[in-house]
């Protein structure tokens, strides 16, 4: 997906993991299991493997160019936007609020190392666009990363690369 060079424009902007949400998140998931409880119905609990990352908008209206991706090894890892301004100290993540398509990029363990990531360049393309639209009414937005298959979040990095829009 990161065909030819960037046009001089380009707004590149790296998924940044959010330490402090995942935390956060897990904190919930070790409550409920501690006291006993049942997560609220219809909330979203964060799995061992997933962590949350964000995008900061600086410029809010974008155009989604194309997706930059690098996973070192075989593994795949899913990317799952949410509608949540989130404050998950007062907030749980809500499965309404989860977002499609998902991104998912994968390379198999039969594939060769230095071998491109494979995606589904529909959904990847629908994902980006989705992502620039919900820029315009945001400062930052929030993602599930899942990581799954030998995948892991030291050997990923991602960036989406917008032009500005007019």
């Amino acid at each position: 997906m990161d065909k030819g060079p960037a046009p001089s424009n380009a707004i590149v902007l790296p998924f940044k993991e959010d330490t402090a949400l995942t935390e956060q998140m897990r904190l919930r998931v070790s409550f409920l299991q501690r006291s006993g409880q049942k997560r609220q119905d219809g909330e979203r609990l964060i799995l061992p493997h997933e962590a949350v990352y964000r995008l900061d908008f600086d410029i809010q209206e974008l155009n989604f160019s194309r997706w930059y991706v690098s996973l070192s090894g075989y593994g795949r890892v899913t990317i799952t936007g949410t509608s949540q301004h989130w404050t998950p100290d007062l907030t749980n993540l809500m499965t309404r609020q989860l977002l499609e398509p998902i991104g998912t990029f994968w390379r198999n363990t039969g594939d060769p190392e230095d071998s491109p990531l494979k995606c589904l360049e529909a959904d990847m393309e629908e994902f980006g666009e989705r992502i620039a639209e919900l820029a315009k009414v945001r400062k930052v937005m929030y993602f599930l990363f899942a990581f799954k298959d030998g995948a892991e979040a030291a050997n990923f990095s991602c960036w989406v690369e917008f032009t500005p829009g007019k």
